[in-house]
């Protein structure tokens, strides 16, 4: 196995993938994403480097021996204005500033294409993991009803809609009727907006009902930004009283797999992996 570059943002999917490395025995260099990245990392061999700082990424990963670079973790657009780039990035930072212009696809795309060029080879946390994607079919106790699964089709048609125009990975939908979409806010705010609103549109403890569906966008760069659902995902879908969670089979990551179907059996939510799209 290649040696792996880890750039980490933050949330538990570096921690997640950090440690499946260390269990598998692949050798290891984590890039600390300066103000993102978890504390937890600072346990692995690696660096901290600005967000700014493509230079220092790829200068401390060649001198490491690195030969795979795996983005992981959230990260949030930065102000470019702001920015106080190292040399490199200053160079590549119109081609950056342009690809984000055409928005996240042609971004995230972009910085894949410059690892490359620097020698890396690009590896999906997928790849890294295979286990970490969500497989066909309910994954847990819990079974969807008719109307959940009719409210899962749709809130999937309507995370890829909100997708193929580049806004988000999600929906939820309770009785046919789309309750919220996932825009920059992410996920979990969305489901807090859920949870907000009227109990009489919504589900709630002991009648739940509604669906939350995650799906990568159509023209998305798989190797950098899939959908994401762990643990937390499931407290915030059962706050806002939902009856489960639906995603795209081998499209969506599921992180801390154990303990995230654990949970799902206790808090009674069905959890379902559901074809590609034809």
């Amino acid at each position: 196995m290649r040696k792996l570059g880890l750039i980490a943002g933050g949330g538990g999917l570096p921690v997640t993938l950090a440690h499946h490395c260390l269990d598998t025995g692949r050798a290891l260099f984590v890039v600390r994403l300066k103000g993102f990245a978890d504390p937890e990392l600072d346990e692995f061999p690696g660096a901290e480097v600005g967000i700014a700082q493509f230079g220092r990424a790829i200068r401390v990963m060649r001198a490491a021996g690195v030969e795979a670079a795996c983005f992981a973790g959230k990260v949030s657009r930065p102000d470019f204005s702001k920015l106080q780039p190292d040399l490199t990035t200053l160079k590549l930072l119109p081609g950056i500033i342009a690809a984000a212009a055409r928005g996240d696809d042609a971004l995230l795309s972009h910085l894949i294409g410059i690892l490359e060029k620097a020698g890396f080879h690009a590896e999906g946390a997928h790849e890294v993991m295979g286990e970490l994607t969500l497989p066909l079919g309910p994954l847990g106790r819990h079974r969807p009803r008719p109307v959940d699964e009719t409210d899962a089709a749709k809130a999937l048609t309507v995370a890829r809609a909100i997708g193929r125009m580049d806004i988000g990975q999600g929906a939820v939908v309770c009785a046919g009727v789309v309750l919220a979409v996932e825009a920059q806010e992410g996920t979990d705010a969305m489901l807090r907006r859920v949870a907000e609103l009227p109990e009489a549109i919504r589900g709630a403890a002991g009648r739940r009902a509604g669906v939350l569906a995650k799906a990568p966008r159509p023209m998305q760069e798989v190797r950098i930004d899939l959908p994401t659902i762990g643990p937390h995902t499931l407290q915030r879908a059962a706050r806002a009283g939902l009856a489960g969670i639906a995603g795209e089979a081998g499209k969506v990551l599921v992180l801390d797999r154990e303990a995230f179907i654990r949970l799902a059996d206790e808090l009674g939510l069905f959890v379902i992996g559901l074809p590609e799209a034809p």
